[in-house]
């Protein structure tokens, strides 16, 4: 992950991490860049088109000219310090944006002044509202042909934002010569417009406005920023990247109306930074140069101080859901932001972002700090110290999980090929853990996508990266299972003439609440087997359930042992993990599991005339439509909710055009689980075939 740094005479007093994002191509990475360059950053202005951008540094992000992985960039604008993260534009990519939403303070949102609204600009500005998260519209390319700025606006209020302020006026709009003109509160009929905007989220200010007397401008600047802070409001820019008009509006409104970041540099402002706190953090990237040894990890502190030499452990979910812990020591810190020495200083307090290096485990998505379930360590420091709710930074998720799978081969044959291949694909896991990389038979590996891209971007790394030319097959819907009844068996050691395994095992499996995966717990005593034994157990259920039936993984259940045994000195490790799947297995055939597919959840909206045919075609889908209702504004349509499998996503993508001559907006996301099978209402209930082999 590339970062760029400003030399800076000001003494930093704040720190803001602002993410920047937006759908493909609307010239997110453009602005990144132009930031950078403004502000001093960089003496160069890079462009995507020639590969020369500061943030897009590998040899496939230059070569597509797309974003795969977030980047961290810094500038500052008097005693503030703004982190940029640059985030991917591409859906097959979303899970590096969740990532990085766990660590932002801020977002701004990137749309085209051309393309407008598009479907991943709504996905992401609804997680961005329903995280209440600050954030900044910048509408670009506002010097092209077909560029809109009222209707836009409009389209902004309808489909994004029900609460924007237009910051900047636009002249000259569509052509080489467009203008991005600020506006001021200190403007008499702009400050009339913006307090009847900002007093419809604020009742105070409303009262203000229709009794009097009204609001000053130094009045409605406080409110605007409290608004902004709050997620109830979302000021637009209008410029053009390319040119850097309308940069400026924007870099003053980050400073102004973006929160900072709790702690600040020194950690001096925040109870969080101070130096008895316990230090929190998320690690949010994991990065390994050519010719580096080792990896090293982005980790946004959020409390506490961390030092060079320091041991901490990072926490996270193994497979299934498992709590895993890793101890390390921190051999090198860089703060990013920081020039010189200062930066290697060694030092990171609660608010900054840092470069660690010597922790050899650490994969994104690991927590620094204490691992208490359901706690959340940036809204608890934004809660301390801030107005704003934040981004979750635990393991609560605001996308869901890839829908699709495939099984990779390496193309030349043997065991070290194949060995090398899965090695590979476990430390691109490192930087991308929901890809969820599993050993097949075979000398295969399965891996988890959300999309066909991810898929071509996987192959060419493995190709330029780690030199292996390998083969995916064609991807499909990626199954699950899950407990419909309460099962139990048991393995026994026989008290005369054993000849099995020399393991005594008794387990019960039951259903839990969708979304929770899976559980393991204890009814016998942890001292009744060594602990060898109890993790040999605990390990060959998750990695048992993880690998399923059939390829579908078993999740959302409970696993209990409820008996044990063991015959010292012959009883091992091995025959706790040979037997465990035998039993697992007899207890979920006792249980009966059922079957759910992955759909998606999809707006559409569509002329008024074709309501009729397409809600025929999406019906033969398989599509739960929940909700149909007329668009308000603008050309009569109809605005269509719902789910449908996710197998189908494409085949709607390909019949829609001809169905609504083309002027069909359709979006989806992943968005959980439904029972496999046409006819849903029926419980799909069966045990599971007994293989030859368990699992196989």
């Amino acid at each position: 992950m590339p970062t760029a740094h400003t030399p800076r005479t000001p003494r930093i007093t704040r720190t803001v991490n602002i993410g920047i994002l937006a759908h493909v191509d609307a010239g997110k990475t453009s602005l990144t860049e132009r930031l950078l360059f403004d502000t001093g950053a960089i003496d160069r202005l890079g462009s995507v088109d020639s590969g020369t951008t500061q943030t897009d540094s590998g040899d496939i992000e230059r070569e597509r000219g797309i974003t795969v992985r977030s980047a961290v960039a810094s500038f500052a604008v008097g005693p503030a310090q703004v982190n940029l993260i640059d985030t991917p534009g591409h859906s097959d990519f979303i899970a590096e944006v969740e990532r990085a939403l766990g660590v932002l303070d801020g977002a701004v949102l990137v749309l085209s002044a051309v393309e407008g609204v598009q479907a991943q600009t709504r996905v992401l500005m609804k997680t961005l509202r329903r995280l209440r998260l600050p954030t900044l519209l910048f509408v670009n390319k506002i010097d092209r042909a077909g560029a809109r700025h009222e209707g836009l606006l409009a389209d902004i209020r309808h489909k994004l934002a029900p609460h924007p302020v237009a910051m900047t006026a636009v002249r000259d709009l569509g052509t080489r010569d467009a203008r991005a003109l600020p506006r001021s509160l200190d403007d008499a009929d702009f400050r009339a417009h913006a307090a009847e905007a900002l007093a419809e989220t604020d009742d105070a200010l409303l009262a203000r406005v229709l009794d009097g007397p009204p609001p000053t401008a130094a009045e409605l600047r406080a409110a605007l920023a409290a608004g902004t802070a709050e997620g109830r409001v979302h000021p637009v820019f209008f410029g053009s990247a390319l040119s850097g008009e309308g940069v400026g509006a924007l870099v003053r409104a980050m400073v102004r109306l973006l929160p900072p970041a709790p702690g600040g540099p020194d950690g001096a402002n925040s109870q969080e930074g101070a130096g008895g706190a316990a230090p929190r953090g998320t690690v949010f990237a994991v990065e390994r140069r050519a010719g580096a040894p080792g990896k090293t990890a982005y980790l946004r502190l959020f409390a506490g101080e961390l030092a060079v030499r320091q041991r901490v452990t990072l926490h996270r979910h193994g497979p299934g859901g498992t709590p895993v812990e890793y101890t390390g020591q921190i051999t090198s810190l860089d703060v990013v932001g920081r020039a010189g020495a200062e930066a290697g200083a060694g030092r990171l307090t609660a608010g900054n972002i840092a470069k660690v290096r010597g922790l050899a485990e650490a994969r994104v998505g690991d927590r620094l700090g204490p691992a208490a379930a359901g706690t959340d360590a940036k809204a608890d420091a934004d809660t301390a110290t801030t107005t704003h709710t934040g981004a979750d930074t635990g393991t609560a998720t605001h996308f869901a999980a890839p829908s699709l799978s495939t099984v990779v081969r390496a193309r030349q044959p043997g065991p070290g090929p194949a060995a090398r291949l899965h090695a590979a694909l476990l430390t691109l896991a490192d930087q991308d853990p929901l890809i969820h990389t599993r050993a097949l038979p075979g000398g295969a590996t399965s891996v988890l996508l959300y999309g066909e891209v991810q898929k071509e971007i996987i192959a060419a790394t493995l190709a330029r990266d780690f030199g292996i030319e390998a083969d995916f097959e064609p991807s499909r819907p990626a199954h699950i299972e899950r407990p419909v009844g309460v099962g139990e068996a048991c393995e026994e050691i026989a008290r005369r003439g054993h000849t099995g395994l020399w393991a005594t095992i008794g387990l019960r499996v039951e259903p839990a609440p969708a979304g929770s995966g899976a559980a393991f717990r204890y009814e016998t005593e942890l001292g009744a087997l060594p602990r060898a034994f109890h993790h040999a157990i605990e390990e060959t259920v998750y990695e048992t359930l993880a690998q399923g039936h059939e390829g579908r993984p078993v999740t959302d259940c409970v696993v209990t042992l409820v008996r044990s045994g063991f015959c010292s000195p012959v009883s091992t490790a091995g025959d706790f993990r040979g037997l465990t799947p035998v039993v697992l297995e007899r207890a979920l055939r006792e249980a009966g599991t059922r079957a759910y597919e992955p759909c998606h959840a999809f707006e559409l909206e569509i002329p008024h005339d074709a309501l009729a045919p397409v809600s025929a075609q999406l019906t033969a889908a398989e599509a739960d439509i929940a909700d149909a209702r007329e668009t308000a504004g603008g050309e009569p349509a109809w605005l269509l909710e719902g789910r449908i499998p996710a197998r189908e996503v494409h085949g709607v993508k390909r019949w829609l055009p001809g169905l609504t001559r083309g002027e069909a907006v359709w979006w989806s996301r992943p968005s959980g689980y439904r029972p496999l099978g046409r006819d849903r209402r029926k419980p799909d209930v069966r045990p599971l075939t007994p293989p030859a082999h368990p699992f196989p």
